[in-house]
């Protein structure tokens, strides 16, 4: 069954940077600014959050069986991407980014929860599969661009068939695991309770620098290797040549087994452990890869896929991270609040990088990224320190 969803998610998630890993094609089309080009990617994100909230609001995890809604939303995110391919101008594919991060709600955290039914012990590893999986099925349609000739409609289409196939194989394949969840609706009147727990708080500054970093280098490590590679060689490489997207398919899907790395890491040794070191790993990658722009690729490309391993690694540890801190009946709550947070951040880092790099060029752009990680370590540490005062003996 880990297998099925694993697979399911690999193929429904192609959906989310299937507009990216064109961008560039698009950008020449309508003569797109780099805030523009993010904003293919931003709209993903707000979609997504505008999804996840209203099916928490509305209980429909609850309300219909986990394989019909996996499964209706995989096909209507199949829909709503493919109108990218056919879209006349910039303010459509705007629409249809929105339209396939909303439905994506329904593809992404249900896919999670049916995981961990069939997990109790090792749930660490089994999460962190199934967001492994995701990853590299999120760098998919970058690989279907490496293919010479590949334009916008072969990759978009390519995505939404992937989702099409994902909801067959949920639909006829899955059935809920030995340990199901009790129903934890989202409720407003928690909202003010959960957010003033400090543990919470702490939880959420190690998520929220997570995610500040995660989105910004998926969404522009591919620009940033073309731009290094038009560097190296002195000649005008586009972002669309088959070794742009072929390199940020890798940078990219690496994450896959940084996942499960950090799946096994955290049942042996801890999360807060796991997430502390796979943070400061990452913000070390941010740090360093400016000083391989425009250099050799044996430089770059060692830098550029250690980061990717260890962007992603910790990410699903931070939802345990974040229901431990709430009691049982506020975790409903906890996790919408912590996922619109954190998806909401993103729409701003995001679009903070084509500033940058205009200003201090793509050497100086991605180093900024590493504050993340130093805040959530920062904040991760803090909630180690309060547990450990909160659970030992008081002294006489």
């Amino acid at each position: 069954m880990l297998g099925l969803l694993a697979t399911a998610e690999l193929l429904g998630m192609s959906l989310w940077f299937s507009g990216s890993a064109v961008a560039p094609i698009l950008q020449a089309r309508w003569q797109l600014t780099g805030e523009q080009v993010g904003w293919l990617t931003t709209m993903v994100q707000i979609g997504f959050v505008v999804g996840t909230a209203l099916s928490a609001v509305f209980n429909l995890a609850d309300i219909i069986p986990a394989n019909r809604l996996f499964a209706a939303a995989a096909l209507a995110g199949a829909a709503s991407n493919a109108w990218l391919a056919f879209a006349s101008g910039f303010p459509p594919a705007l629409l249809s980014r929105f339209a396939a991060g909303f439905f994506l709600a329904g593809v992404y955290p249900p896919a999670m929860k049916m995981a961990a039914t069939w997990f109790r012990a090792r749930r660490g590893l089994a999460v962190g599969t199934v967001v492994g999986a995701l990853t590299v099925g999120k760098a998919g349609p970058y690989l279907v661009h490496a293919f010479p000739g590949a334009g916008v409609a072969p990759v978009v289409l390519a995505a939404s068939a992937s989702a099409v196939l994902a909801a067959l194989i949920v639909m006829l394949g899955y059935r809920d695991g030995p340990y199901e969840f009790p129903q934890r609706p989202f409720s407003w009147g928690l909202v003010a309770s959960v957010t003033c727990d400090r543990e919470w708080r702490l939880a959420m500054g190690g998520y929220l620098g997570h995610m500040a970093e995660l989105y910004s280098f998926w969404t522009w490590i591919p620009a940033f290797v073309a731009a290094s590679l038009t560097a190296q060689t002195g000649t005008s490489i586009a972002s669309t040549s088959p070794e742009a997207s072929l390199l940020a398919f890798g940078v990219i899907a690496v994450g896959g087994l940084g996942c499960i790395w950090g799946g096994v890491a955290s049942d042996r040794f801890g999360r807060e452990r796991l997430v502390m070191w796979a943070m400061a790993a990452s913000g070390a990658c941010a740090l360093l890869i400016g000083l391989t722009f425009g250099r050799s690729l044996w430089l770059l490309v060692p830098v550029a896929l250690a980061w990717g391993f260890f962007v992603i690694a910790d990410s699903a540890q931070f939802s345990v991270l974040v229901t431990e801190s709430v009691p049982a009946h506020a975790v409903g709550t906890a996790l919408t609040v912590q996922t619109s947070l954190g998806f909401l951040l993103t729409t701003f880092t995001i679009q903070a990088v084509p500033p940058v790099v205009r200003a201090v060029g793509w050497g100086l752009a991605f180093p900024m990224l590493a504050l993340g990680p130093a805040v959530g370590i920062w904040s991760i540490r803090s909630l180690q320190k309060l547990r450990r005062v909160t659970l030992s003996p008081r002294s006489t």
